[in-house]
């Protein structure tokens, strides 16, 4: 039961970052992407520092000693890629930018094998050729002739560049031994002040209508703070690798929200989120004798959030499985319930929030 549990709560945390998406671009017509990137940090830091306390029970002095590389995650994970991200919902949509997200894994573990020397297995190496082929047809629209005719679109553009820095936190934060939730909430702190000069060039444009509230309120909340608690609950009871698959559900379940909010959809993105999904699970795939080596192990740590990450649909109504007493009183049972704490559990890398 407690395991079902877990794998329900992972589900959740993908379907919360999955609005991320979907929201952000309804806000993207309203709320620069500098005031949407403050905003969601500065009101999400406080619920991130009261829930790492709630969960984790952290050594905020020993977290302390490791500011400068707080410092440098949340420009790489939280306000860069924040910003990249809600940049990109403004000219592309949330299916893209989903399905091209969901590539972050096998960008990770590409990385890791490039730059800390990782050990990938020939499956893995496999998976993630196909998850950038499939990465390239969701970006080319299935031929890729458009891209010597017309090159890349600029939000296609920025949703890469979005999954470099994704990437690159996720590098970082080998370095990095504070506890998931604590390192979050250090890094939005950092990030709405890292934010603030460009706010102070750009200015703040808040939402204009009570729907534009509402997203806004949604991305603070549920993503920011919930889907995160969510996701490091189950992933600390499941493992990390394990966890990792549930990754595949982020496209499906933006996917479906843009479809219940009357999106259309291009088969290039349902052929190529296919290929990607395919590519992910290659990429992830470990055999249960070769769980506990640290190489391939490695190779599936520090995976997503978006946020996020963590993308357009018009207004959106709250769909039944985000209403709040749905949501809060998930929450409450997984923080009430029996939690694997960071010294008792396997590790859970960070994952930003989506």
């Amino acid at each position: 039961m407690l395991r079902a549990r877990s794998h329900l709560y992972l589900a959740l945390a993908n379907l919360l970052w999955a609005g991320n998406f979907a929201f952000g671009a309804t806000l993207s017509s309203q709320v620069e992407p500098v005031s949407l990137s403050f905003f969601r940090w500065a009101l999400a830091a406080l619920p991130l520092v009261l829930l790492a306390w709630a969960i984790e029970r952290p050594d905020w002095r020993a977290a302390a000693r490791e500011w400068r590389w707080h410092l440098l995650q949340s420009v790489l994970g939280l306000s860069g890629y924040a910003l990249l991200l809600y940049s990109a919902l403004g000219t592309t949509g949330a299916v893209t930018a989903s399905v091209v997200s969901a590539i972050n894994p096998a960008a990770i573990a590409l990385a890791a094998a490039l730059v800390l020397r990782e050990r990938l297995t020939r499956i893995q190496g496999v998976g993630i050729g196909v998850a950038f082929a499939g990465v390239t047809i969701v970006l080319t629209g299935g031929d890729p002739r458009t891209i010597l005719a017309d090159g890349f679109g600029v939000g296609d553009l920025l949703v890469v560049a979005a999954v470099l820095a994704w990437t690159a936190y996720a590098i970082v934060s080998r370095r990095v031994s504070t506890p998931p939730v604590t390192a979050t909430a250090i890094q939005a702190v950092f990030a709405t002040a890292t934010l603030l000069p460009l706010v102070a060039i750009t200015g703040l444009t808040p939402p204009t209508d009570a729907a534009g509230v509402f997203a806004l309120a949604y991305i603070v909340l549920l993503p920011s703070v919930a889907g995160y608690a969510l996701w490091n609950i189950g992933a600390a009871r499941v493992g990390t690798a394990k966890a990792g698959i549930h990754l595949n559900l982020l496209p499906l379940f933006t996917v479906l929200i843009a479809v219940a909010f009357g999106q259309a959809l291009e088969p290039a993105a349902i052929v190529g989120g296919s290929v990607v999904v395919a590519g992910v699970v290659l990429t992830l795939w470990t055999r249960r004798s070769r769980e506990a080596m640290p190489e391939v192990a490695a190779a599936t740590r520090s995976l997503p959030v978006a946020d996020a990450a963590d993308a357009p649909v018009h207004v959106i109504a709250t769909p039944p499985a985000l209403t709040g007493p749905v949501v809060i009183g998930t929450l409450a049972d997984a923080l009430t319930g029996p939690i694997l704490r960071p010294d008792t559990a396997a590790p859970v890398e960070q994952v930003p929030a989506r």
